[in-house]
């Protein structure tokens, strides 16, 4: 069936869950548990993760009526833009596409890091250095070719891209299903201690990664012109991947605590494969681990990928970036030209080495966390505004749930900012961050000027359709 905007409705209730959890477990879960829990102890960095997870649960109850009302391939540029304006709608889609280009990148750069745990004999053909970190020919290619098979996937449909998610994501719950066992048969409740470290500011230190760990549900926003599924199942969907993904990570602390002591956590580079291996007293088990980190790398990449080339295309549409960004191939259907720029941005990637990885999780964060207050203030003014628009999913205490979105997501701002515990790196973090929004400023110069409303919202759809052909 065809969409109202050239897409194809394709995507159903396991393919939905699939991508927003695929999406929000990516590398992280493998690499930073060991941090974690010495930022914060076992029981601080559990505690980070319910704070974080109410947090996103909020933003999400916002996301979720509004992708229930207007359900757009580019999720939140349409809420902003019929609740803010064309400017509105700029700031939050231009900031959550570095998100979702950061994530993608991140991935990039996160594969062959974890192919060096495989094979780390795998580094040859010194290309050069970057902030201490040398980087490899054979190394920087791992991360090249994936990005182009995974871009290459993209392009040909959505069906494919669907269906490598959900066995991809089947697989990574099979690994997190032996380090459960591992941790209840093997596990220690002595490992575990100390509960708590490094008192607020550990518990803080956690919860600053929150944004760009958790960043994925809103994936269903973007591509809900492709899901086959009741409007109001779509809006209930994305508040439950968020409650699987807290979970997800509570369960790792939880099992990789009872694997590894204190010391051993300190020593570890990929300390949840470690904890597998002790747990079963194998190596080959932290090498299953290993594949099943690799498993959330493609998944969260895949889905990424997805979202930001929606989103791109909305905006194009819309005419606030070029629009080449804009076309859909005439076959599969998908935003080709998006899907080609973004994979050639991950495929660079790699040639900065592995101290991009600390620098878009910063610079991607802060800018997921401003696109999350946009989306909360147009939930607001669209409920003040337009009490009637018909909502199939109702989120319940709506004023007060999206108050708290708003209030949290400046918040978690914050903590970004100079002098705080995850203040961005100086030059690297603020140069990329500085660079995407100079760039953003020579697009918003060039806006038409669309005021906010139903209309404005209403012109957009009707480009959409017009741009895609017509189909209806």
């Amino acid at each position: 069936m065809s969409s109202e905007q050239g897409f194809i409705r394709v995507l159903g209730r396991g393919d939905v869950l699939a991508l927003a959890f695929g999406a929000m477990i990516g590398f992280g879960w493998v690499v930073l548990t060991g941090e974690w829990i010495g930022s914060a102890g076992t029981l601080g960095a559990v505690t980070a993760f319910v704070i974080g997870g109410v947090i996103i649960a909020l933003v999400g109850l916002t996301y979720a009526e509004l992708v229930a009302a207007m359900p757009h391939a580019g999720g939140e540029h349409h809420y902003a833009l019929r609740a803010l304006g064309s400017r509105g709608a700029f700031i939050a889609s231009w900031a959550m596409v570095l998100g979702y280009v950061s994530v993608v990148a991140f991935e990039a750069v996160a594969l062959p890091q974890t192919i060096l745990y495989l094979a780390p004999d795998m580094r040859a053909g010194h290309l050069w250095t970057v902030a201490g970190y040398e980087v490899h020919a054979t190394w920087a290619a791992v991360g090249i070719g994936a990005a182009i098979v995974v871009t290459a996937l993209n392009y040909v449909g959505i069906r494919p891209a669907s269906v490598f998610q959900t066995v991809a994501v089947l697989f990574l719950l099979a690994a997190g299903a032996v380090l459960l066992t591992g941790s209840l048969t093997g596990g220690s409740i002595a490992d575990m201690r100390p509960a708590f470290t490094g008192g607020l500011p550990g518990i803080v230190a956690v919860l600053v990664a929150v944004p760009f760990l958790f960043v994925g549900f809103d994936v269903i926003p973007q591509s809900a012109a492709e899901i086959r599924l009741p409007y109001r199942q779509v809006g209930r969907l994305l508040v439950i991947s968020v409650c699987c993904a807290a979970a997800w990570y509570i369960l790792i602390v939880l099992t990789v605590a009872s694997g590894l002591s204190a010391e051993e956590l300190a020593a570890s580079d990929l300390a949840s494969a470690d904890a597998m291996a002790a747990l079963w007293n194998s190596p080959l088990m932290g090498d299953l681990l290993v594949l099943g980190g690799i498993a959330g790398i493609v998944t969260s990449w895949n889905a990424f990928l997805i979202g930001a080339s929606r989103l791109m295309y909305a905006m194009a549409v819309s005419r606030m970036i070029p629009a080449w960004f804009g076309r859909l191939h005439p076959r599969y259907r998908t935003p080709g030209n998006a899907l080609l720029f973004i994979g050639a941005l991950s495929a660079a990637a790699p040639l900065f080495g592995e101290p991009m990885l600390v620098w878009l999780v910063d610079a991607g964060g802060i800018n997921i966390v401003v696109a999350y207050l946009v989306v909360g203030l147009s939930f607001l003014v669209l409920r003040r505004r337009e009490p009637g628009m018909e909502r199939p999913f109702r989120t319940p205490a709506g004023p007060v749930v999206g108050g708290a979105a708003v209030v949290l997501s400046i918040g978690l701002a914050v903590l970004y900012l100079p002098g705080m515990p995850a203040a961005l790196i100086w030059p690297y973090e603020w140069a990329i961050v500085g660079l995407w929004w100079v760039a953003g400023a020579v697009f918003v110069w060039r806006l038409p000027g669309v005021g906010p409303g139903a209309d404005a919202e209403q012109r957009l759809i009707d480009a959409v359709a017009a741009r895609s052909g017509g189909r209806r």
